[in-house]
């Protein structure tokens, strides 16, 4: 006897006032955010070892199916970090201007490094 196909499974639950790859701590906004940003599933899925491929395209099709109310709830989360942060500038300058230092010098070394390994190398 053959096994009946799964017609229909859960990839996404919404708990702590959030959304997440189901069964794990990953948000999905993780996922999402990777995605619009270019990453095929297969990086995604590389990048959270922790996930599948499965359960990374089943968070894409829920963020695809439910655009409108994900990118609302993204935008939400956007502007929640931006008043924190405001709150951090306010409340203690010199430790927001630390951090913003720190903020700046790794991206700088990342796009260093970046820009280092897009050069073609020559040989002698």
């Amino acid at each position: 006897m053959a096994a009946a196909p799964t017609l229909a499974k859960q990839y996404i639950e919404q708990r702590d006032q959030g959304y997440w790859i189901e069964g794990t701590r990953i948000s999905l906004d993780s996922v999402v955010y990777a995605f619009l940003n270019g990453e095929s599933p297969e990086s995604i899925a590389q990048n959270f070892p922790l996930l599948s491929l499965e359960q990374v395209y089943g968070a894409i099709a829920f963020y695809l199916a439910n655009r409108e109310l994900i990118d609302a709830y993204l935008r939400e989360g956007e502007q929640e970090f931006e008043r924190l942060q405001q709150s951090v500038r306010e409340k203690n300058l010199p430790l927001y201007q630390k951090l913003k230092a720190a903020q700046i010098h790794k991206q700088s070394k990342v796009f260093a490094h970046t820009r280092n390994c897009d050069e073609p190398t020559t040989q002698d």
